[in-house]
């Protein structure tokens, strides 16, 4: 049945749905809370995997989990200020309306309560309107999300025709980005400056008439246009945008105290990876966090009872890059990196691939030095996969060095950005304990 929105019963209907919608924003809230909650832990996972197989999904994962948070942030309120107006309806069956003359207090508070808290039924009209906007505005605001990331996006995809497309030269393809990218963000700070004065271009004549273009190609690329009417639904009344102008400083107050810490000493502090002096789990295989990556190396345990250390270095495309920038021999013309599908797969290039791995292991040998203290050893690596992390894998003797501390030193030598020489880069240094059994 097609519905006229001019039709009376058409308006009938809506004004029923609206008086009832509660009942459905408590039963969908409830739902969401529970699944989006439910769904941060394989989000987390899923990102860390995206993370470690260098997959631009992993950008994905992080608007996901973003949106998530925000939903279950509004979503949780508005449960509450919901139930708060259901426990004042049920109050207001049982006691009425606020007698204030049964308090008793005197005249000067009495008037004071009457200007200032006012009636029963006021306050549960103000519970039912910030119920009701709240519930839209969660939805609206996960679209603001979106769209913010939208901007970005763009900056991506032109990064990558500049950049690594081929089409031009690195110096050429970098100018042109940049020119690009400040062009592209002084728009978008336009577009941004008409949201936060919440549409003040749009109200003079001159700024009208500039402004209408960019309006158009930006409700495009940020998707505006699905969620436009909700928009100026709210803009056109006074409660809607104060609350629209109170919620996005409370955003940012929440997500800045997220990043507050309490730091106990200005000696001892966490690291992102091990050190000389500290000793972090996710560069330990047997104490590795759940739904973390190993970031630089890993050896497999902190203590060590065995004769033989393990060495693992997660692949990083950069790897690759410093690889084949030091052995042009490796460089071929046909480079099968990036986004592939299997359906049209050659045997020939797989084969063209397998011969050419173990000069690429010799190679990637070579740019590295693995040390144990002073003492230099020999690498032979492998290509393996610990938690679904491709890497190099290493395993050396160790039966030989004293039992006590030991610090394992990974260095490599990477080509120097600014005077095209090759250095040697510290990468990491990992304590560890040997005891023989």
């Amino acid at each position: 049945m097609k519905n006229d929105y001019k039709d009376n019963k058409f308006q009938k209907l809506l004004d029923k749905l609206q008086q009832e919608s509660w009942q459905l924003e408590l039963l969908i809230s409830g739902f969401a809370i529970f699944g989006l909650i439910s769904s941060l832990d394989p989000l987390a996972r899923m990102g860390q995997e995206a993370y470690a197989s260098e997959s631009y999904s992993k950008f994905f994962y992080l608007v996901a989990s973003i949106s998530c948070k925000v939903l279950i942030v509004n979503l949780i309120i508005h449960v509450v200020l919901r139930g708060l107006w259901i426990g004042a309806i049920g109050l207001r069956y049982v006691s009425g309306e606020i007698d204030y003359d049964a308090l008793n207090y005197k005249k000067r508070f009495t008037n004071h309560l009457k200007k200032k808290v006012g009636s029963f039924d006021k306050y549960i009209g103000t519970l039912e309107n910030y119920c009701s906007i709240l519930f839209a505005v969660t939805f609206l605001y996960l679209f603001y999300i979106i769209s913010f990331f939208l901007i970005f996006l763009v900056i991506f995809i032109a990064g990558s025709i500049f950049l690594d497309s081929g089409m031009f030269s690195k110096i050429v393809g970098a100018t042109l980005l940049g020119f690009f990218s400040i062009f592209f963000l002084s728009l978008s700070l336009i577009v941004f400056i008409d949201f936060a004065t919440q549409g003040y271009l749009k109200k003079k004549e001159w700024t009208s008439f500039l402004y209408f273009p960019l309006y158009k190609i930006f409700s495009v690329l940020t998707l505006s246009f699905l969620y436009r009417p909700l928009v100026y639904n709210f803009l056109d009344n006074k409660f809607g945008r104060r609350l629209l102008l109170v919620l996005l400083p409370v955003y940012v107050a929440v997500f800045y105290l997220t990043t507050v810490n309490h730091v106990r000493s200005n000696y001892i502090n966490k690291q992102a990876n091990s050190s000389i002096n500290y000793a972090n789990n996710n560069n330990y295989l047997n104490s590795l966090e759940e739904n973390k990556n190993i970031t630089k190396a890993a050896i497999q345990s902190k203590i060590i009872e065995k004769p033989y250390l393990k060495v693992f270095i997660p692949f990083r495309q950069k790897i690759e890059d410093m690889v084949i920038n030091q052995n042009k021999d490796l460089k071929t013309e046909d480079d099968i990196r990036g986004y592939n599908s299997n359906f049209f797969s050659s045997n020939k290039r797989t084969k063209a691939k397998d011969s050419l791995q173990t000069k690429y292991l010799n190679a990637f040998k070579k740019a590295y030095t693995i040390k144990i203290d002073s003492l230099k050893i020999q690498t032979d690596f492998i290509i393996t996969e610990i938690n679904n992390q491709l890497g190099f894998e290493s395993i050396y003797n160790i039966k030989e060095i004293t039992e006590g501390k030991h610090i394992l030193k990974i260095n490599r030598f990477i080509t120097s950005n600014k005077t095209n020489k090759i250095v040697n880069e510290h990468v990491i240094e990992i304590p560890f304990w040997y005891f023989k059994q």
